[in-house]
């Protein structure tokens, strides 16, 4: 089981910004070591938890499904079989939350499922305003098999995205280890500098530039090969291509007219093997509103072309 899902059993009333603090500061250990909250347990281990002023919280009622709810979770539903969901995000809903954040996937599942090990399960994040496939355990035991799937890799993803700019050269690979650091614009992440190699996270992506509108503006497919926080717009903007709409990883470029700021940045396609051992699952999430409207505006292709191939 994941450290975060372990604390969310044993100290419901725990905000998940307030345990990613303590993972921060070295307050939780697992076996004496520093961990992260997606740091899987094994039977044995020790996990030591500070003092925490409300002490564990009795198990939080389970909150019924409305019918709004139910009608909302089937309109996004792009694939569903007995123990997955695969959901279609829409951009500006957390994946979860906190606080300050009532409404959010994890919330709205609360109500699905009978019992502790058919409570949906993530098996992975999206930023709040990033669109698209989200895939959904429906079941403990399929989460872990997911949740080693993302590890090792056999999970296949694309992006769509619109930058700032033309990428050169228009294919390549990224391969900039990131670190978390402050900035005015609140927590980010940046490459990592000479000195910082501890603490950063190697990452991955694979760009192709699809299509493009003179230098201003072009059509990328990313295939990110790691999934760390922010990863892909990190990324483009390290090599100079900003993501149009990303306030917290801004571009210097003037904004285009006409062209909502929301993030254009959409998880297109997942591709896995089915957790059962049999198939593949194979999911594609069409465009937010906001991106449907850049890519007409900009005269971008909507059809699935080889910018949707997985190899």
């Amino acid at each position: 089981m994941r450290l975060d899902r372990w604390f969310k059993m044993h100290y419901v009333a725990l905000p998940h910004s307030r345990l990613e603090k303590l993972l921060r500061t070295g307050q939780v250990r697992v076996d004496g070591g520093r961990v992260k909250a997606s740091t899987r347990l094994v039977a044995g281990q020790s996990v030591r938890v500070p003092p925490l002023p409300d002490g564990p919280a009795p198990p939080r009622p389970k909150r019924p499904m409305s019918k709004a709810d139910r009608e909302f979770l089937k309109s996004i539903t792009l694939y569903e079989d007995d123990d997955l969901l695969v959901l279609n995000k829409p951009s500006g809903m957390a994946v979860q939350g906190g606080s300050k954040t009532p409404h959010h996937i994890d919330r709205l599942l609360e109500g699905y499922g009978d019992t502790p090990e058919k409570r949906p399960r993530l098996v992975h994040r999206l930023d709040r305003d990033t669109s698209g496939v989200l895939v959904i355990a429906k079941k403990r035991s399929v989460a872990a098999k997911l949740g080693r799937a993302f590890q090792t890799r056999s999970v296949r993803k694309i992006y769509w995205t619109l930058v700032h700019g033309v990428p050169k050269p228009p294919q390549g690979k990224i391969e900039a280890a990131l670190v978390k650091a402050a900035s005015p614009l609140g927590e980010r992440v940046r490459k990592a500098r000479p000195g910082e190699q501890a603490r950063a996270q190697s990452a991955v992506t694979y760009y192709s530039v699809v299509d493009r509108a003179g230098q201003t503006v072009s059509f990328v497919s990313l295939k990110p090969v790691t999934g760390r926080q922010h990863q892909l717009r990190a990324h483009m903007t390290i090599i100079g291509n900003p993501i149009l709409g990303d306030e917290k990883y801004p571009s210097s470029s003037e904004f285009p007219e006409g062209i909502d700021r929301q993030l254009h940045l959409h998880a297109r396609r997942i591709s896995f093997p089915h957790p059962s051992g049999e198939g593949v699952v194979d999911v594609t999430a069409p465009l937010p509103p906001h991106m449907v409207q850049a890519f007409t505006a900009f005269g971008f292709a909507l059809k699935d072309d080889e910018q949707d191939e997985l190899a």
